[in-house]
């Protein structure tokens, strides 16, 4: 189906005709809190990881808390119950750097990877060189081990599993990528990463994994980079280099996900406004697209942060199902406490699902959400309290009745009069726009741009549509 638009210039006869496109559309969800976070008292405290799922059990990791208060690693089933700290990480203590040791790890910030009945981990610090731990425990909280304690560099991400095969960055003193095997033997480093004159790097995210090549982000002054390796640390590139700030997004400290041969991702501030986009770029380099910029906030002394808006801002995460991205903004929305988004894969359809208060259900969500069926499971770091400024210890959460329903959305097409021209720009990516000078029997010609034309006012009369 097409719609046309006539325009207003008093040219020749000029019509639009406007492909209409599958949209995002969300029923009608429910919030549902699945646990505040008590810390003190032997809880957990500040959960900045996403959760991983195992029939009806999520299992996470919080920052603080636990008996000692350097952090745990948990376990809760989808409906709220038997919440359960399957480890408490031990007592640190500062050595004269003022870096904390202990035998097992401390602060483990990062998410967990599940294979089988595994959990394996990674924690930022501690450990008996204080710069982290690689550990891996079962789901029932047993056998806990480490793997690994770093000697230099503290792990930056999650881990990625391939076989028997761990991979995972380290940041202080340059970016490393390593490879560890599963009974903690074969540790490697695959690369270490210097520009210029700079040998240091900051927020590598948790990697994926593709036909054997690994796929990161991270940030080297004054640039964020989305780089490749192959898993036996051969082919390193650099697939594309984001100037700090602008309108195209940075940092980029969340992970990636990817679908064929296109590379998903959030970035932090950037943008339109600088409140953060959703990214798209192919596996190759090419076709780097900011799919969503975050809107501009508005200045409330009542609420926290100071920035509400209606979508959020500075966007931490995504996951994919079908065509839908859906990710979590660590700030703005309603209540200015961060908000649950979705959109298209194309750009199109953004939808605010919810948007925290800071109060009960939690604020400002540091990594993106799961998705089983038609339920979205994430963590929100503060908040959970009935304070209402957001001082409490963080939160699990679900929002069930997410459904994808498709809609009629037409692109935002605009044609402007501008001398002897008109120039056309429409919103949506990964469309074409086409003309013909005849609707009887149209024979369409590709006009060559993307997302904005000008073309000449001829004086024969041009039929235009956005076309796949």
């Amino acid at each position: 189906m097409k719609a046309n638009l006539k325009n207003g210039f008093l040219l020749p006869a000029f019509i639009a005709a406007l492909a209409l496109l599958p949209a995002w559309l969300a029923a009608a969800q429910t919030f549902t809190n699945l646990h505040i976070f008590p810390y003190p008292g032997g809880g957990g405290a500040f959960p900045q990881s996403g959760l991983a799922l195992a029939g009806n059990r999520l299992y996470g990791t919080a920052q603080e808390g636990g008996d000692s208060g350097y952090g745990t690693v948990f376990a809760i089933h989808i409906n709220g119950t038997g919440y359960t700290n399957l480890y408490n990480f031990s007592l640190a203590t500062p050595n004269v750097q003022g870096l904390y040791t202990n035998s097992d790890g401390a602060f483990p910030r990062a998410g967990l990877t599940l294979a089988g009945n595994t959990l394996y981990g990674v924690s930022q610090s501690g450990g008996s060189n204080a710069f982290g731990t690689v550990f891996k425990l079962n789901t029932n909280g047993s056998d806990f081990t480490v793997l690994y304690t770093f000697t230099n560099g503290s792990p930056g991400g999650g881990l990625a599993i391939s076989g028997n095969t761990l991979y995972g960055t380290t940041e202080r003193g340059g970016i490393t990528v390593f490879a560890i095997n599963t009974d903690g033997s074969g540790y490697t480093n695959l690369y270490s990463s210097t520009y210029g004159s700079y040998s240091y790097g900051f927020n590598p995210a948790g990697m994926v994994i593709a036909s054997n090549a690994l796929y990161w982000t991270e940030f080297q002054y004054p640039n964020e980079y989305i780089n490749k390796i192959n898993t036996d640390g051969t082919g390193y590139t650099n697939l594309y280099s984001v100037p700090d700030g602008g309108s195209y997004g940075s940092p980029v400290i969340a992970g990636l996900i990817i679908s064929g041969h296109t590379l998903y991702g959030t970035a932090e501030y950037g943008g339109v406004v600088g409140n953060g986009a959703v990214f798209a770029a192919n596996t190759d380099g090419s076709g780097y697209t900011n799919l969503y910029s975050f809107t501009a906030e508005s200045a409330d002394p009542y609420k926290f942060g100071n920035s509400t808006n209606n979508d959020g801002a500075f966007p931490v995460g995504l996951t994919l199902s079908s065509n839908i991205l859906c990710g979590m903004a660590g700030l703005g929305g309603d209540s200015g406490q961060g908000t649950v988004f979705a959109v298209n894969t194309d750009g199109l359809g953004f939808t605010n699902l919810y948007s925290f208060t800071g109060i009960t259900d939690g604020s400002q969500p540091q990594a993106g959400p799961i998705l089983s069926g038609n339920t979205l499971y994430g963590t929100a770091e503060a908040g959970g309290d009935d304070s209402g400024d957001s001082s409490g210890y963080g939160t699990i959460f679900s929002i069930s009745g997410i459904s994808l329903v498709p809609v009629i959305s037409p692109p935002q097409l605009t044609i402007v009069h501008s001398g002897t021209n008109v120039i056309l720009n429409w919103s949506a990516t990964g469309l074409k726009l086409q003309s013909t000078t005849n609707l009887a029997s149209p024979q369409w010609v590709l006009v060559t741009g993307q997302n904005t034309v000008t073309n000449p006012i001829a004086g024969t009369r041009k039929f235009y549509r956005l076309s796949h």
